[in-house]
Protein backbone atom coordinates (compact mmCIF):
# COMPACT_ATOMS: atom_id res chain seq x y z
CA UNK A 1 0.00 0.00 0.00
CA UNK A 2 1.11 3.59 -0.93
CA UNK A 3 2.10 5.65 1.98
CA UNK A 4 0.82 9.08 1.33
CA UNK A 5 2.54 12.44 2.51
CA UNK A 6 1.09 15.29 4.70
CA UNK A 7 1.67 18.70 3.56
CA UNK A 8 4.25 19.78 5.49
CA UNK A 9 6.44 16.46 5.77
CA UNK A 10 9.60 18.00 4.70
CA UNK A 11 9.19 20.33 7.30
CA UNK A 12 8.96 17.77 9.95
CA UNK A 13 12.24 15.78 8.66
CA UNK A 14 13.90 18.91 8.55
CA UNK A 15 12.98 19.17 12.45
CA UNK A 16 14.11 15.63 12.68
CA UNK A 17 10.98 14.25 13.26
CA UNK A 18 11.44 10.34 12.56
CA UNK A 19 9.24 9.27 10.22
CA UNK A 20 7.28 6.62 10.12
CA UNK A 21 3.96 5.20 8.36
CA UNK A 22 1.00 5.48 10.62
CA UNK A 23 -2.40 4.87 9.30
CA UNK A 24 -1.46 4.77 5.77
CA UNK A 25 0.58 8.31 6.42
CA UNK A 26 3.74 8.91 6.51
CA UNK A 27 3.54 10.60 10.61
CA UNK A 28 6.61 12.11 13.38
CA UNK A 29 6.66 9.68 16.23
CA UNK A 30 9.37 11.59 17.71
CA UNK A 31 11.66 14.61 17.58
CA UNK A 32 13.09 13.84 20.76
CA UNK A 33 12.77 11.65 23.43
CA UNK A 34 8.93 10.40 23.77
CA UNK A 35 9.01 11.21 27.74
CA UNK A 36 10.59 14.78 27.06
CA UNK A 37 7.66 15.86 24.70
CA UNK A 38 5.06 13.95 26.85
CA UNK A 39 6.39 16.27 29.53
CA UNK A 40 6.46 19.51 27.21
CA UNK A 41 2.76 18.80 26.68
CA UNK A 42 1.57 18.15 30.64
CA UNK A 43 3.65 21.23 31.77
CA UNK A 44 4.26 23.61 29.09
CA UNK A 45 2.53 23.42 25.38
CA UNK A 46 3.59 21.39 22.25
CA UNK A 47 2.07 20.94 18.66
CA UNK A 48 0.94 18.15 17.06
CA UNK A 49 0.61 17.79 13.02
CA UNK A 50 -2.31 15.29 12.97
CA UNK A 51 -3.36 16.42 9.22
CA UNK A 52 -3.51 12.99 8.84
CA UNK A 53 -7.25 13.07 10.14
CA UNK A 54 -9.93 12.91 7.39
CA UNK A 55 -12.89 15.68 7.42
CA UNK A 56 -16.22 15.40 5.68
CA UNK A 57 -18.69 18.15 5.20
CA UNK A 58 -22.37 16.84 5.46
CA UNK A 59 -24.77 20.03 4.36
CA UNK A 60 -28.31 20.42 3.30
CA UNK A 61 -31.58 19.85 4.99
CA UNK A 62 -31.01 16.21 5.29
CA UNK A 63 -28.06 16.43 6.91
CA UNK A 64 -28.76 15.84 10.73
CA UNK A 65 -31.17 13.41 9.71
CA UNK A 66 -28.19 11.63 8.06
CA UNK A 67 -25.67 12.19 11.06
CA UNK A 68 -28.51 10.90 13.63
CA UNK A 69 -29.10 7.55 11.12
CA UNK A 70 -25.14 6.89 11.57
CA UNK A 71 -24.13 7.99 15.01
CA UNK A 72 -24.39 6.94 18.27
CA UNK A 73 -25.09 10.40 19.62
CA UNK A 74 -27.69 12.69 19.92
CA UNK A 75 -26.23 15.71 17.13
CA UNK A 76 -30.23 17.24 17.34
CA UNK A 77 -28.81 18.62 20.64
CA UNK A 78 -26.12 20.27 19.28
CA UNK A 79 -25.55 24.27 18.84
CA UNK A 80 -24.21 26.25 16.77
CA UNK A 81 -20.45 26.23 17.54
CA UNK A 82 -20.44 23.06 19.40
CA UNK A 83 -18.67 19.92 18.85
CA UNK A 84 -19.61 16.46 19.87
CA UNK A 85 -17.64 13.23 20.26
CA UNK A 86 -19.79 9.76 18.96
CA UNK A 87 -19.27 6.55 17.33
CA UNK A 88 -20.34 4.92 14.12
CA UNK A 89 -21.92 1.66 15.04
CA UNK A 90 -22.27 -1.36 13.14
CA UNK A 91 -25.09 -3.87 12.12
CA UNK A 92 -23.13 -6.29 14.00
CA UNK A 93 -22.78 -5.02 17.42
CA UNK A 94 -19.33 -3.52 16.76
CA UNK A 95 -18.51 0.11 16.07
CA UNK A 96 -17.02 1.33 12.45
CA UNK A 97 -14.97 4.17 13.90
CA UNK A 98 -15.58 7.27 16.72
CA UNK A 99 -15.07 10.82 15.61
CA UNK A 100 -16.37 14.19 16.21
CA UNK A 101 -18.95 15.90 14.84
CA UNK A 102 -18.68 19.80 14.66
CA UNK A 103 -21.81 21.80 13.81
CA UNK A 104 -21.53 24.77 12.07
CA UNK A 105 -24.89 26.34 12.01
CA UNK A 106 -27.76 24.52 11.03
CA UNK A 107 -27.47 22.22 7.66
CA UNK A 108 -23.94 23.09 7.69
CA UNK A 109 -21.91 19.93 9.59
CA UNK A 110 -18.10 19.26 9.65
CA UNK A 111 -17.44 15.06 10.86
CA UNK A 112 -13.68 14.47 11.59
CA UNK A 113 -12.69 10.83 11.61
CA UNK A 114 -9.76 8.80 11.86
CA UNK A 115 -7.47 8.58 8.96
CA UNK A 116 -6.92 4.76 8.95
CA UNK A 117 -10.66 4.50 8.38
CA UNK A 118 -11.36 7.33 5.94
CA UNK A 119 -12.18 5.16 3.11
CA UNK A 120 -14.30 3.10 5.62
CA UNK A 121 -15.93 5.97 6.79
CA UNK A 122 -16.70 7.68 3.23
CA UNK A 123 -18.37 4.53 2.48
CA UNK A 124 -20.93 3.87 5.25
CA UNK A 125 -22.32 7.16 5.80
CA UNK A 126 -22.83 6.96 2.06
CA UNK A 127 -24.69 3.85 2.12
CA UNK A 128 -26.78 5.82 4.26
CA UNK A 129 -27.35 8.92 2.32
CA UNK A 130 -30.66 8.31 0.68
CA UNK A 131 -32.01 11.47 1.42
CA UNK A 132 -29.47 13.12 -0.36
CA UNK A 133 -27.31 15.09 1.72
CA UNK A 134 -24.39 16.95 0.50
CA UNK A 135 -21.51 15.43 1.77
CA UNK A 136 -17.75 16.24 0.63
CA UNK A 137 -14.52 14.93 1.82
CA UNK A 138 -12.12 17.97 2.04
CA UNK A 139 -9.38 15.51 4.08
CA UNK A 140 -7.03 16.63 1.36
CA UNK A 141 -7.71 20.05 1.53
CA UNK A 142 -7.17 20.38 5.10
CA UNK A 143 -4.74 20.59 7.58
CA UNK A 144 -4.80 20.00 11.86
CA UNK A 145 -2.70 21.05 13.97
CA UNK A 146 -3.10 19.97 17.77
CA UNK A 147 -2.09 22.91 20.33
CA UNK A 148 -1.41 21.25 23.87
CA UNK A 149 -0.94 21.81 27.39
CA UNK A 150 -1.54 24.29 29.98
CA UNK A 151 0.09 27.09 28.40
CA UNK A 152 -1.43 26.62 24.64
CA UNK A 153 -4.20 28.89 25.12
CA UNK A 154 -1.88 31.85 25.94
CA UNK A 155 0.40 31.27 23.36
CA UNK A 156 -2.31 31.02 20.80
CA UNK A 157 -4.50 34.05 22.19
CA UNK A 158 -1.30 36.19 20.59
CA UNK A 159 -2.19 34.52 17.02
CA UNK A 160 -6.70 35.57 17.10
CA UNK A 161 -8.74 38.43 18.07
CA UNK A 162 -11.01 35.57 19.31
CA UNK A 163 -11.43 35.35 23.32
CA UNK A 164 -10.43 31.68 23.55
CA UNK A 165 -11.81 32.50 27.18
CA UNK A 166 -15.08 32.19 25.93
CA UNK A 167 -14.67 28.71 24.09
CA UNK A 168 -15.52 26.14 26.16
CA UNK A 169 -14.32 22.81 26.05
CA UNK A 170 -15.72 21.04 22.84
CA UNK A 171 -16.89 24.06 21.19
CA UNK A 172 -15.13 25.78 18.37
CA UNK A 173 -15.20 29.11 17.06
CA UNK A 174 -14.31 30.43 13.01
CA UNK A 175 -12.28 33.35 12.42
CA UNK A 176 -8.90 34.99 11.49
CA UNK A 177 -5.83 32.98 13.22
CA UNK A 178 -2.13 34.27 11.89
CA UNK A 179 -3.66 36.20 9.49
CA UNK A 180 -5.79 33.18 8.16
CA UNK A 181 -9.46 33.80 7.19
CA UNK A 182 -12.13 31.15 8.38
CA UNK A 183 -9.70 28.77 10.52
CA UNK A 184 -11.65 27.15 12.88
CA UNK A 185 -10.07 27.21 16.56
CA UNK A 186 -11.77 24.01 18.57
CA UNK A 187 -11.15 23.91 22.44
CA UNK A 188 -10.41 19.69 21.94
CA UNK A 189 -7.73 17.44 22.02
CA UNK A 190 -6.91 14.35 22.67
CA UNK A 191 -4.48 14.82 25.58
CA UNK A 192 -5.87 15.63 28.38
CA UNK A 193 -3.63 18.63 28.94
CA UNK A 194 -6.30 21.13 27.44
CA UNK A 195 -5.37 23.39 24.13
CA UNK A 196 -6.98 23.96 20.82
CA UNK A 197 -7.28 22.04 17.47
CA UNK A 198 -6.55 24.57 14.44
CA UNK A 199 -7.81 23.67 11.24
CA UNK A 200 -6.55 25.42 8.21
CA UNK A 201 -6.57 24.96 4.38
CA UNK A 202 -3.53 23.07 3.23
CA UNK A 203 -2.00 26.19 1.39
CA UNK A 204 -1.75 28.36 4.91
CA UNK A 205 -0.57 25.33 7.08
CA UNK A 206 2.85 26.36 6.94
CA UNK A 207 2.55 29.91 7.36
CA UNK A 208 0.14 28.93 10.50
CA UNK A 209 2.69 26.78 11.81
CA UNK A 210 5.60 29.11 11.37
CA UNK A 211 3.21 31.81 13.72
CA UNK A 212 2.49 29.25 16.22
CA UNK A 213 6.16 28.52 17.05
CA UNK A 214 7.21 32.21 17.05
CA UNK A 215 4.27 33.15 19.08
CA UNK A 216 5.04 30.49 21.62
CA UNK A 217 8.83 30.75 21.97
CA UNK A 218 9.36 32.37 25.21
CA UNK A 219 7.43 29.11 26.51
CA UNK A 220 9.93 26.96 25.07
CA UNK A 221 6.87 25.56 22.22
CA UNK A 222 7.90 22.11 20.71
CA UNK A 223 6.65 19.74 17.82
CA UNK A 224 5.73 16.44 19.88
CA UNK A 225 5.13 13.00 17.80
CA UNK A 226 2.74 10.15 17.98
CA UNK A 227 5.19 8.15 20.09
CA UNK A 228 3.71 11.24 23.18
CA UNK A 229 0.37 11.35 21.76
CA UNK A 230 -0.47 8.04 22.42
CA UNK A 231 0.99 7.82 26.28
CA UNK A 232 -0.59 11.03 26.96
CA UNK A 233 -4.54 9.40 25.48
CA UNK A 234 -3.49 6.38 27.77
CA UNK A 235 -3.07 8.52 30.95
CA UNK A 236 -6.16 9.91 30.14
CA UNK A 237 -7.95 6.31 29.46
CA UNK A 238 -9.17 7.77 26.05
CA UNK A 239 -9.52 5.07 23.27
CA UNK A 240 -7.22 4.41 20.61
CA UNK A 241 -9.22 3.00 17.30
CA UNK A 242 -7.67 -0.37 16.42
CA UNK A 243 -6.70 -0.69 19.20
CA UNK A 244 -9.38 -1.15 22.04
CA UNK A 245 -12.70 -0.02 19.53
CA UNK A 246 -13.05 -1.77 16.81
CA UNK A 247 -15.72 -3.68 14.38
CA UNK A 248 -15.93 -6.15 17.43
CA UNK A 249 -16.30 -3.92 20.47
CA UNK A 250 -19.57 -2.76 21.14
CA UNK A 251 -19.72 1.22 22.12
CA UNK A 252 -20.71 -0.34 25.76
CA UNK A 253 -18.41 -3.03 26.37
CA UNK A 254 -16.02 0.32 25.66
CA UNK A 255 -17.44 2.56 28.26
CA UNK A 256 -18.50 4.09 25.79
CA UNK A 257 -22.57 4.40 26.95
CA UNK A 258 -22.03 7.96 27.57
CA UNK A 259 -22.19 8.49 23.75
CA UNK A 260 -24.82 6.44 23.09
CA UNK A 261 -28.41 8.03 22.83
CA UNK A 262 -31.47 5.58 22.87
CA UNK A 263 -33.76 8.83 22.34
CA UNK A 264 -33.69 7.88 18.99
CA UNK A 265 -33.22 5.12 15.85
CA UNK A 266 -29.76 4.79 15.02
CA UNK A 267 -27.80 1.79 13.16
CA UNK A 268 -27.82 -0.76 15.39
CA UNK A 269 -29.67 0.50 18.05
CA UNK A 270 -32.10 -1.60 18.95
CA UNK A 271 -29.67 -4.73 19.88
CA UNK A 272 -27.62 -2.30 21.36
CA UNK A 273 -30.39 -1.49 23.96
CA UNK A 274 -30.96 -5.01 24.58
CA UNK A 275 -27.33 -5.55 25.29
CA UNK A 276 -27.75 -2.48 27.86
CA UNK A 277 -30.75 -3.94 29.56
CA UNK A 278 -29.10 -7.45 29.41
CA UNK A 279 -25.72 -6.03 30.95
CA UNK A 280 -22.55 -6.27 28.48
CA UNK A 281 -20.01 -9.39 29.49
CA UNK A 282 -17.03 -7.73 29.31
CA UNK A 283 -15.80 -4.04 29.84
CA UNK A 284 -13.02 -1.80 28.57
CA UNK A 285 -11.22 -0.81 32.14
CA UNK A 286 -8.08 0.75 32.64
CA UNK A 287 -4.89 -0.10 35.25
CA UNK A 288 -2.12 0.51 36.58
CA UNK A 289 0.85 -2.57 36.95
CA UNK A 290 1.87 -2.98 41.26
CA UNK A 291 4.76 -5.57 40.39
CA UNK A 292 7.00 -3.95 37.82
CA UNK A 293 6.54 -4.28 34.25
CA UNK A 294 5.22 -2.85 30.81
CA UNK A 295 1.84 -4.15 29.87
CA UNK A 296 1.67 -4.16 26.09
CA UNK A 297 -0.87 -4.69 23.21
CA UNK A 298 -2.17 -8.15 22.97
CA UNK A 299 -0.78 -9.84 26.72
CA UNK A 300 -3.27 -11.85 28.29
CA UNK A 301 -5.51 -10.61 30.93
CA UNK A 302 -5.59 -13.42 34.01
CA UNK A 303 -7.49 -13.58 37.46
CA UNK A 304 -5.11 -14.87 40.86
CA UNK A 305 -6.07 -18.79 39.50
CA UNK A 306 -4.65 -18.07 36.55
CA UNK A 307 -7.68 -18.00 34.26
CA UNK A 308 -7.46 -15.90 31.16
CA UNK A 309 -10.34 -12.86 32.16
CA UNK A 310 -9.31 -10.65 28.88
CA UNK A 311 -6.08 -8.79 26.75
CA UNK A 312 -4.21 -6.03 27.27
CA UNK A 313 -5.61 -3.43 24.16
CA UNK A 314 -3.26 -0.96 24.81
CA UNK A 315 -0.15 -0.47 27.58
CA UNK A 316 2.76 1.35 28.20
CA UNK A 317 5.28 2.98 30.53
CA UNK A 318 3.38 5.94 32.05
CA UNK A 319 6.06 8.95 32.16
CA UNK A 320 3.71 10.96 34.79
CA UNK A 321 3.69 7.69 37.17
CA UNK A 322 6.40 6.16 36.49
CA UNK A 323 4.32 2.73 36.48
CA UNK A 324 3.04 0.47 33.56
CA UNK A 325 -0.70 1.30 33.14
CA UNK A 326 -3.02 -0.29 30.38
CA UNK A 327 -6.63 -0.68 29.05
CA UNK A 328 -8.12 -3.75 28.42
CA UNK A 329 -11.22 -6.30 28.17
CA UNK A 330 -11.89 -7.91 31.39
CA UNK A 331 -14.82 -10.30 32.65
CA UNK A 332 -17.66 -7.82 34.14
CA UNK A 333 -16.91 -9.40 37.81
CA UNK A 334 -13.38 -8.55 37.60
CA UNK A 335 -14.09 -4.79 36.12
CA UNK A 336 -14.39 -2.93 39.67
CA UNK A 337 -11.55 -0.56 40.52
CA UNK A 338 -9.37 -1.55 42.71
CA UNK A 339 -9.94 -5.78 41.88
CA UNK A 340 -6.76 -7.60 41.51
CA UNK A 341 -5.85 -8.94 37.50
CA UNK A 342 -2.79 -10.15 36.61
CA UNK A 343 -0.96 -9.29 33.75
CA UNK A 344 0.89 -12.42 31.72
CA UNK A 345 4.35 -10.14 30.60
CA UNK A 346 6.41 -12.73 28.41
CA UNK A 347 5.35 -15.97 30.69
CA UNK A 348 5.27 -14.33 34.15
CA UNK A 349 1.75 -13.05 35.80
CA UNK A 350 2.07 -9.45 37.11
CA UNK A 351 0.18 -8.13 39.62
CA UNK A 352 -1.89 -5.44 38.59
CA UNK A 353 -4.84 -3.46 39.88
CA UNK A 354 -8.41 -1.81 38.03
CA UNK A 355 -8.19 1.52 38.22
CA UNK A 356 -10.70 4.39 37.43
CA UNK A 357 -10.10 6.63 34.42
CA UNK A 358 -8.30 9.34 33.70
CA UNK A 359 -5.52 7.23 35.40
CA UNK A 360 -3.47 10.06 36.11
CA UNK A 361 -6.86 11.92 37.67
CA UNK A 362 -5.98 9.74 41.42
Amino acid sequence: MEVKQIPLNDLHVKLGGKMVPFAGYNMPVRYASDIEEHMTVRNGVGVFDVSHMGEFTIKGPHALDLIQRVTSNDASKLIDGQAQYSSLPNETGGIVDDLIVYKIKDNDYLVVVNASNIDKDWNWISKFNTKGAEMKNISDDICLFAVQGPKAAEVLQKLTKTDLKTIKYYHFAIGDFAGVPNVIISNTGYTGAGGFEIYVQKQHAEKVWNAIFEAGKDKDIKPIGLGARDTLRLEMGFCLYGNDIDDTTSPLEAGLGWITKFTKDFTNSASLKKQKEEGVKRKLVGFKMIDKGIPRHDYQIKDAQGNVIGKVTSGTMSPMLSVGIGLGYVTTQHANPGSEIFIDVRGKNLKAAVSKLPLIGQ
